[in-house]
């Protein structure tokens, strides 16, 4: 059907992309953008470094709109409810409720974090955080100002970057993680093995191998009760045990749900028309992973959204979304860089400089071929391996600087990172 009117659900960088695309793309119809938040897009990767650290002002992380982008903005507006039959989307606002015709949708809704379990907070207990959106930034930035014991649950790339954000600033941290290392699921044992190392170098008392049983207090935190029985004393609780994709506003719709919204290689949603879907929400067909995956990176959303309007615009002829996988993160005085997805079984070698001084290039292998490159503090070099994760070339890839190889252990347990 023509397109003359487009509703992007979500003001994320992936919906901004979007509408960016489609009026490069030359779409010329009624361009809606809806945010739940109150805020225009932003950037969440400076939320659990630069402006939780307060090294960045809160304007700093904004996305520019251009001004020729005739959207139409409308944040504080949340999507309840999808009819694909009169093609309206319900939203609610601070006016009540609405509907709001579309001919084609982006569905750009992002992720939300992880909470514990009611029963593990006693009722009223004030202190306990996840991070998320700006604000949660902003109140866990202030609730820092007085030093507080910090207890961080979970050890994957937010609970490691917040735990060396707030140590850095002075605070007293406990990381708790069920795995034998942070970020085990996503770089193995080796490498996540080094992370912690790091972290603990830094003043950080890292538990692995233990899983939070409850948070300790009355009316504010008091601490964090562990799975064997042992007490970390606490002020603040960092919740960060990962996100699941918003899409309950879609439950009813007929659009399929499976761990995000189910998509074709284009990133259009399955079994329905005028539907397409990008970033964290977004779980697409793509071969080179070995099937449907699901990203959640800035570097996935920025891209993703392009594709997605793409897709929707000139369906069968625009082309499949086939990116390399790319993301960083940055923790005290280390910076990690990845090409690709590693899994669990796979074999890591060093192919370039030195574990020891924590300077090298660390690449994945399956089955003969390279499938994923780490950088370790040599992030000038990350875009030298992109071909070789692109390509799948033999395993090891050839280095970019001459020396032997490292056999090192193979990853245990494989997960996107």
């Amino acid at each position: 059907m023509p397109l003359r009117s487009v509703v992007v659900v979500g003001a994320s960088l992936a919906g901004l992309r979007a509408a960016e695309t489609l009026r490069a793309e030359g779409f010329d119809g009624r361009l809606t953008v809806l945010g739940e938040e109150a805020h225009p897009p932003y950037q969440r990767p400076p939320l659990s470094k630069q402006l939780l650290a307060g090294s960045w002002e809160r304007d700093k992380v904004d996305l520019r709109i251009r001004e020729d982008l005739r959207v139409e903005l409308r944040t504080g507006t949340r999507a309840t409810a999808l009819d694909l039959t009169d093609r309206s989307v319900t939203v609610v606002t601070a006016n009540g409720e609405e509907r709001i015709g579309f001919d084609g949708m982006v569905v750009a809704t992002g992720a939300r974090p992880r909470s514990l379990p009611e029963a593990m907070v006693p009722d009223g207990c004030e202190g306990v955080h996840t991070l998320r959106t700006v604000d949660d930034c902003i109140a866990l930035r202030a609730a820092l100002q007085s030093r507080p014991r910090v207890a961080v649950i979970g050890g994957g790339f937010i609970g490691s970057e917040v735990a060396a954000t707030c140590r850095d600033a002075g605070a007293a941290v406990t990381v708790v993680e069920p795995a034998p290392a942070l970020l085990h699921g996503a770089l193995g044992p080796d490498l996540g093995a080094l992370v912690t190392e790091i972290h603990r170098e830094h003043g950080t008392e890292v538990r692995t191998g233990r899983a939070a049983e409850s948070v300790l207090g009355g009316a504010t935190v008091e601490g964090v009760r562990l799975d064997d029985g042992s007490t970390i004393p606490a002020d603040l609780v960092v919740v960060a045990l990962g996100v699941t994709p918003a899409t309950e506003w879609l439950e009813e719709s007929g659009v399929r749900l499976d761990d995000g919204v189910v998509c074709d290689s284009r990133c259009r949603a399955v079994e329905v028309e005028g539907v397409v879907a990008a970033g964290d929400v977004a779980r697409w067909d793509f071969d080179g992973l070995g099937g449907a995956v699901r990203i959640e990176h800035f570097d996935n959303a920025n891209h993703m959204g392009a594709a997605a309007a793409r897709a929707l615009l000139h369906g069968d002829s625009a082309e499949p979304y086939r990116p390399v996988p790319w993301f960083w993160s940055d923790m005290h005085d280390l910076r990690l860089q990845m090409l690709g997805v590693p899994r669990a079984g796979d074999e890591l070698r060093i192919v370039e400089g030195d574990r020891a001084a924590r300077r090298f290039v660390a690449a994945y292998g399956r089955d003969g071929r390279t499938v994923a490159v780490v950088t370790v503090n040599l992030p000038a070099r990350t875009a030298r391996y992109r071909a070789a994760v692109e390509q799948r070339v033999p395993f090891p890839p050839p280095p970019a600087e001459s020396r032997q190889a490292q056999q090192l252990a193979p990853v245990a347990r494989g997960a996107a990172p």
